[in-house]
């Protein structure tokens, strides 16, 4: 018995739509909002903070086409107002309005905000503390992962004598952590979560994407700019904009000109800041090419593979003598993220004025299977007295004892630098020593 035509016909339409339903194409999945997309990102501390970079900023805007964004980890809520009586939160409002005036006038319309709060002074740890490290770092990779830099500028992580603000070392540190664990899915996992249903609301899981930039460059606001010659581009701000008729410099200043509430600045000194030379310190770079080699070198488009960095390596098992606080701390945190070679740029330093005193942190490590007794001596330049004078230290097997120290330098050595020296010894052995020069200033910023 032959089937009826319209059974065929039944059945070859069950069949195609099976065959259909087994063929079918999932949506595409939504790539990242490239509104946000940039090619450098800018982590720093401070509004005004950007003035230092804006001229190199400026012309690869101009002239590369290079999409720019920054972040800035407080809203500068301290200091003087020079424009009017605002202050605390107000004044943060009028900062984060310069700002974004200031950076719209050469290009850049992408900035954020943290709520870190403004700590004027030395110490980077101080600034970690008070702003909630682990907070901040979340956002700041957030921001990472959601404009996916090639390239991220940001001050050195180092305390060096210059304005040497803890905030300007901090977001440092931050930007440094970022480039390095934002390509890690294990990094604040939510932010790379898919959300459940994106055109929902009460969702879970933020729909980023690891991202891992290829080079981060520093730059530096220390008293002695020498030492930065050599250890990364440098970039003239002498180039004449196309469109505008002016040098870049002149195009700094003007965006300087914005921070009414600053005024840190005559013209002579305004003159020499923005005419000097963009100079950047090499970091890392992911995709090869040297230290001194234009930013852009060897970047393609395109995301690169999660490159993990060395992480914390446990010291050497020994008694030993080291600075401790601000000083111990990157010296474990530049070989953890593998840009150890910060640390040759100059011995440790810090600043103190004529005849006021100085903290200065020392660390008798024993990671040794026994508790030992450690004598410490000072050498310390005429005039110069230290507080605590205890010499004898008793250090419990695998402990740490920190030294808190109080130096008072003489009045008489103002404007000159001195060298700080302690030694240890243990049973009559020398444990090695260490060196802090000092510079006697008449204006620094409070430990």
């Amino acid at each position: 018995m032959k089937p009826h035509p319209s059974w065929l016909a039944l059945s070859a339409l069950i069949l195609f739509g099976v065959q259909q339903v087994g063929s079918q194409a999932a949506p595409p999945l939504p790539d990242p909002d490239p509104r946000y997309k940039v090619d450098i990102l800018v982590v720093v501390g401070h509004p005004d903070d950007d003035i230092e970079v804006a001229a190199y900023l400026a012309q690869s805007i101009e002239q590369r086409h290079k999409k720019v964004g920054f972040v800035y980890a407080t809203h500068g809520n301290s200091g003087g107002n020079a424009a009017g009586q605002e202050q605390a939160r107000a004044l943060s409002d009028v900062r984060e309005m310069e700002a974004r005036q200031s950076l719209a006038s050469y290009g850049i319309a992408l900035s954020w905000f943290l709520d870190g709060s403004d700590t004027p002074g030395e110490d980077v740890l101080h600034s970690l503390e008070r702003w909630g490290h682990g907070r901040m770092e979340e956002e700041v990779i957030r921001l990472v992962r959601l404009t996916r830099p090639e390239v991220i500028f940001t001050w050195m992580p180092n305390y060096d004598v210059g304005e040497n603000h803890e905030d300007h070392q901090a977001a440092g540190v931050l930007a440094t952590d970022a480039f390095d664990l934002a390509g890690n899915p294990l990094a604040f996992p939510e932010q790379v979560a898919a959300p459940r249903d994106r055109w929902n609301i009460n969702n879970y899981g933020e729909g980023l994407r690891p991202w891992q930039p290829k080079k981060i460059y520093y730059f530096s606001d220390a008293t002695d700019l020498d030492f930065e010659k050599g250890k990364g581009p440098e970039y003239p701000t002498s180039g004449i904009s196309p469109s505008r008729k002016i040098p870049y410099s002149q195009i700094a200043a003007e965006a300087w000109g914005f921070y009414k509430t600053q005024n840190d600045f005559n013209d002579a000194q305004l003159k020499e800041f923005t005419e000097r030379p963009v100079r950047l310190i090499f970091g890392k770079s992911l995709v090869g090419c040297g230290p001194t080699a234009d930013v852009f070198e060897g970047i393609k488009p395109g995301s690169i593979p999660y490159v993990k960095a060395r992480g914390y390596q446990a010291p050497e098992q020994k008694l030993a003598l080291e600075l401790g606080g601000p000083w111990g701390f990157y010296h474990a945190f530049w070989p953890a993220h593998n840009i150890e070679h910060l640390r040759d740029l100059y011995p440790p330093e810090a600043q103190v004025g004529p005849g006021e005193s100085l903290w200065v942190p020392l660390l008798i490590r024993n990671d040794t299977d026994s508790t030992e007794e450690v004598r410490l001596s000072a050498n310390l330049p005429a005039g110069w007295t230290q507080k605590p004078e205890a010499i004898l230290y008793t250090v419990a097997a695998h402990e740490s004892y920190p030294v808190q120290l109080t130096i008072t330098s003489s009045a008489r050595d103002k404007g000159k630098w001195q060298t700080l020296r302690w030694q240890a010894e243990s049973k009559a052995q020398k444990l090695g020593s260490v060196e802090l020069r000092v510079d006697v200033a008449g204006n620094y910023l409070p430990q």
